[in-house]
């Protein structure tokens, strides 16, 4: 048996933070970003309009600072280990975040197979951002779904981990779906929660078996 697990980012393997405040904090918004995600969080912004907003408040991001930010996250602990784990049993994880692609793809070099983020211009930004690229809950499914037919799987051998809303439509549609530290839309209608800060107590859930 194969599965592939699909790792949700923010709030998920950054504990209480995400990639967007991380960044902010590398240029001293964290009070304009914290406005920006109350506002998303409300429903009061699209993704498109969020990233909108935030590619002006990043007018001066540098790749330096984009490496600083991913490198201080607050990561959960374990998280290499536990992909390492998943491929050697012959299994995939992947990592699917309405984040930039630009902080996302950075987990390919920690073990993940895939990572897809939101297609956001280049770093620094100097180009416009284009709306059909940031990812919403339903690219999500949709994403999974692509992995799934590339390594010859289908939706009943995904596992989904996440926190929020943005994860909701993928867990309704996973047969096994952990939330971590998560809020009530995922907690309630996944096979399994988990609070804490260790990545590998929550993939002891799932596991190994099966």
């Amino acid at each position: 048996m194969s599965r592939l697990h699909v790792f949700d980012l923010d709030g998920t393997l950054i504990h209480g933070s995400a990639a967007a405040v991380e960044i902010s904090r590398q240029l001293g918004l964290e009070s304009e970003i914290g406005a920006l995600e109350r506002e998303f969080a409300a429903g009061e912004l699209t993704p498109p309009q969020f990233a909108e907003r935030a590619v002006a408040l990043w007018a001066e991001l540098t790749e330096a600072q984009v490496a600083a930010a991913f490198e201080g996250a607050p990561w959960l602990d374990g998280i290499r280990e536990v992909w390492a784990r998943i491929r050697a049993r012959g299994e995939r994880c992947a990592v699917i975040s309405l984040s930039p692609g630009f902080f996302v793809e950075r987990l390919l070099d920690w073990g993940a197979d895939a990572a897809h983020g939101s297609l956001w211009p280049s770093v620094p930004l100097r180009e416009p951002l284009d709306p059909a690229g940031i990812l919403d809950a339903s690219a999500k499914v949709r994403i999974a779904d692509e992995l799934c037919a590339a390594y010859g799987l289908s939706r009943s051998d995904l596992v989904a981990y996440g926190d929020s809303m943005s994860d909701a439509k993928l867990f309704a549609v996973v047969p096994v779906s952990v939330a971590i530290n998560a809020d009530h839309h995922v907690r309630d209608i996944a096979s399994h929660a988990y609070t804490g800060r260790d990545l590998r107590e929550a993939y002891e859930l799932v596991g190994d078996r099966g």
